[in-house]
């Protein structure tokens, strides 16, 4: 009987491949990071090739190291960047154009005229989001314009449109299956969350064929099988989430109420809302939590864009330390209450903000200020930011979370959690897997191939390591979060 899950988690800046037991323990990780390309301000881009290889080198290099052999394997996840988009040839898997990630910020301007015209109430009742260069549909837009001859291909039917989910099944598959699950249609700005279907009108407001589309299935369904060829056996693929709904599975959020916060890339803060799309008042987003059974359950979410982005600047661009590792110690150097304030507005801001034209900024510096206060101001931007989510969500919805779950890589730094449970005050909770986005695409899998006979079975699994509880008194945490709103609106630009 097989004893193993295998999760591919393709993020913004790296591809990872882990192994999870039947108890959603990890057995053996790979990972791979790839270059981003920014042929203009505002422009980032990836190679699909370059996705697509450290996808299949991560996952053979797991079973390699495991000596794991494929029939010891019962099925395959996937989690992914979501909103990046592609564009490939149906007849030769070959992509077009580098992949437009999603914290590009090219269509502006296109973005800009549609809310002029008077969409964005439309738009945002269908999709729950937004009209922003952030979501795919405009992305998808601009390579049917820009690339030479792609529209009238697109009509001829002989493109396949996909967020980095359906490349990757595509690939797997052969080309034999050309799919996406609902929480990844959900982020397309094509989709209609309440009708669970793609939307004629939103298709001919953003000019979009739908044969470019793919078949939406739920998030623990029949995706294919991997070819025998990649990986040495055929492994169903059975489970498919974007990386933040995937995360919410990992983290066993399946209550009204419960929400948790990842912070990679960037941060990512959901709350469960059940069977409820419930509209937001201060421009976060509504989405497809999960969908099982063709059951949708939804989620509100707020969208930082620039997170462990921040770290990763820190230590390329300013080169002030060589391995984020450091960072716990540097921010312990600094004084309490300092008043530096790093806003990482790289690509614009995001929720609630949703200003692209937006860019970063240093404030409140001295004649002491060194390394260790700006490091620590880049750490505390994640936590500021998310404080402006949970201050939008308080207002929203009737039950936010008093307890907020994280995961992702800056979780590691007790420092930053600190911090974090100080700004919020509320206790946050670290699990013990923090790849938490990996371990809920593994889980959607084992729902589909029968590991779990439920959600209930799934949540019994999850492990509090370490809990953090606010220290920081009420007045010291409004004056440095005045602090920060005061940094965050000079930088604002509307």
């Amino acid at each position: 009987m097989a004893s193993y899950l295998l999760a591919i988690d393709q993020g913004t800046t790296s591809s990872r491949a882990i192994l999870f037991d039947r108890q959603g323990r990890s057995v053996a990780s790979a990972q791979r990071e790839f270059p981003q390309h920014f042929p203009h301000d505002g422009w980032i881009e990836h190679d699909p090739e370059d996705i697509w290889e450290t996808v299949l080198t991560t996952c053979r290099e797991v079973l390699e190291e495991t000596g794991v052999p494929p029939e010891e394997i019962a099925g395959v996840g996937i989690t992914n960047q979501r909103e990046t988009t592609l564009l490939w040839d149906r007849a030769t898997g070959e992509p077009l154009h580098n992949a437009i990630v999603w914290q590009d910020r090219r269509t502006d301007e296109a973005c800009r005229q549609l809310r002029e015209a008077g969409h964005l109430e439309d738009v945002q009742a269908r999709t729950g989001l937004l009209i922003d260069p952030y979501f795919s549909a405009t992305k998808l837009g601009w390579l049917l314009d820009e690339v030479p001859g792609a529209r009238e291909r697109a009509e001829r039917g002989e493109l396949a449109f996909g967020t980095v989910d359906t490349f990757l099944i595509w690939r797997l598959t052969g080309g034999r299956v050309h799919a996406t699950d609902a929480t990844n249609a959900s982020r397309t700005a094509l989709f209609n969350i309440h009708e669970q279907r793609w939307d004629e009108a939103l298709l001919a407001l953003f000019n979009i064929p739908a044969s470019l589309l793919p078949e939406v299935k739920d998030s623990s369904d029949d995706f294919g099988r991997v070819d025998a060829r990649w990986l040495g056996g055929e492994l169903p693929i059975a489970g498919v989430a974007g990386d933040q709904q995937a995360a919410l599975v990992g983290q066993a959020c399946f209550t009204p109420g419960m929400g948790k916060s990842t912070y990679g890339t960037g941060c990512f803060m959901i709350v469960n809302t059940g069977e409820t799309a419930e509209a937001s008042r201060n421009r976060l987003l509504t989405t497809v939590a999960y969908r099982l059974n063709g059951k949708p359950t939804y989620a509100m979410e707020g969208s930082i864009f620039v997170a462990g982005a921040t770290v990763q600047w820190l230590r390329d661009g300013l080169q002030l330390f060589a391995d984020a590792a450091e960072t716990e110690a540097l921010a312990c150097q600094t004084r309490s209450g300092h008043s530096v304030y790093l806003v990482p507005a790289f690509t614009g801001l995001g929720a609630p903000h949703w200003d692209p034209k937006a860019r970063g900024a240093i404030f409140g510096l001295t004649r002491d200020t060194g390394i260790a206060e700006i490091v620590a101001a880049g750490l505390q931007a994640v936590c500021y930011q998310t404080r402006d989510l949970q201050v939008c969500m308080d207002d929203d919805m009737s039950a936010s979370p008093g307890i907020l779950r994280v995961d992702g890589g800056m979780v590691a730094n007790n420092w930053v959690m600190q911090f974090l449970a100080d700004m919020l005050g509320v206790q946050v909770d670290r699990p013990t897997v923090l790849e938490t986005t990996a371990l809920g695409a593994a889980y959607l899998a084992g729902l589909r191939l029968g590991w779990y006979r439920d959600l209930d079975e799934i949540a019994e699994l999850w492990r509090c390591e370490r809990r953090f509880t606010p220290q920081m008194d009420e007045a010291e945490r409004e004056r440095l979060y005045g602090g920060w709103k005061e940094a965050v609106e000079r930088v604002r630009t509307q």
